[in-house]
């Protein structure tokens, strides 16, 4: 079973994030004793909850070494998109039932996926290229079909919204932080448990000595980014249910630096190969909760994205400095030099030599888990 206690003890990274974010709530509730307030705990775990589920999809991405840029533009889609199909007034002349409303949504955001996976792999475009591409086109979608104009519930849909958003567990949590939850979950026992999750890390860590043992890696890297709009087109819908309505020229926007914020400060090395999903939690957590700190501390609103953007820098930093110590005790362990930054690609023989090790390193860890081999069967990555 998977274990936080054991994830920590085994990435110091994670441990690194999660004192950083008891440090953070300690120190502003001392400076702030109103922080500390049931309500304020309640409203922070709320957008917790809901970055907390785009920042897991866009780990997915980063750690095939891609990156996702679309995703405020694709909750702004999606958030525009859900309350229409609910009224009847986009693709369908008669409201769509809520259950059939969701599951276009989804397989919309599928497909956007789907599409940046295959130029990503297929075409061999740049992965910033394609996503950068995709803000503005679903951003310009998102106008279009909304005709740049709110889109809301007014007064309908308040089961819905109580449903996924609103309500609270135990009078104190709130659902959509309990939504994160369920999906986190999932995501670590899909990354930590399956064929797929450990293909996924391969491919991240090393392409070429991934597809030489015989990992079919586009496929990898495709799922990863369905997985990721899949995330994201969800994330949206629930972001609409929050706020009650969607402004196609604003809705989302940003939303995309929180997500990649989340993930590289849980961890996610940039260069791929790395990520751990109770990390990226708390990366997002600890986004929010200095967001929320700016607030508490009178520092001015338009100063919010600064401090994200500090943290983004302080995470590649940390993560740059993590590997140079790693490469330092690796070249000491082997007795040769350690590998330098600007290190390229290894040569088709190297590739191939590190393929086998890969591979037979698979199938040690295969042995050691039950159905591995069915679950990669259904999956279709063997």
């Amino acid at each position: 079973m998977f274990s936080v206690k054991k994830a920590l003890k085994e990435n110091p990274k994670l441990l690194v994030i999660f004192g950083l974010l008891v440090l953070l709530f300690t120190a502003t509730s001392i400076l702030q004793p109103s922080f500390r307030d049931p309500g304020t705990l309640t409203n922070t775990m709320r957008w917790i909850g809901l970055y907390g589920i785009i920042s897991i999809g866009v780990a997915f991405v980063i750690i095939t070494g891609g990156i996702d840029l679309s995703i405020g533009s694709l909750i702004a889609l999606s958030g525009v998109m859900l309350p229409m199909l609910l009224k009847g007034d986009i693709f369908f002349s008669e409201p769509l039932p809520v259950p059939f409303a969701f599951g276009l949504v989804l397989l919309i955001s599928l497909g956007i996926g789907f599409f940046h996976g295959v130029m990503v792999t297929k075409l061999g475009l740049q992965p910033f290229l394609v996503t950068l591409c995709g803000l503005f086109i679903y951003r310009g979608l998102a106008r279009a079909a909304g005709n740049d104009q709110t889109q809301g519930f007014g007064g309908d849909f308040g089961g819905l919204k109580d449903a996924l958003v609103k309500d609270k567990l135990f009078d104190f949590v709130p659902m959509s932080f309990v939504v994160l939850v369920i999906i986190g979950v999932v995501a670590a026992v899909v990354l930590n448990k399956t064929v797929f999750g450990r293909y996924l890390l391969a491919v991240g860590h090393n392409e070429e000595a991934a597809k030489f043992s015989g990992i079919k890696t586009d496929r990898v890297k495709i799922a990863a980014y369905m997985i990721c709009s899949l995330l994201g087109g969800f994330a949206g819908m629930l972001f609409v249910l929050d706020t009650n309505g969607a402004t196609p020229s604003s809705f989302g926007n940003f939303y995309e630096l929180y997500a990649i914020a989340g993930a590289v400060l849980g961890g996610c090395s940039l260069r791929g190969g790395e990520g751990a999903i109770f990390g990226v939690i708390c990366g997002a957590a600890l986004v929010q909760v200095a967001e929320k700190a700016v607030f508490f501390l009178g520092v001015e609103e338009k100063s919010k994205f600064t401090v994200i953007g500090i943290f983004i820098l302080v995470g590649v930093i940390a993560d740059e400095l993590f590997r140079r110590l790693s490469d330092r005790r690796s070249g000491a362990g082997g007795g040769g030099d350690p590998p330098s930054s600007g290190q390229s690609k290894p040569t088709s023989s190297a590739a191939m030599l590190g393929g086998a090790v890969a591979l037979q390193k698979l199938n040690q860890i295969e042995e050691n888990t039950e159905e591995t081999e069915e679950a990669g069967e259904g999956f279709g990555f063997d």
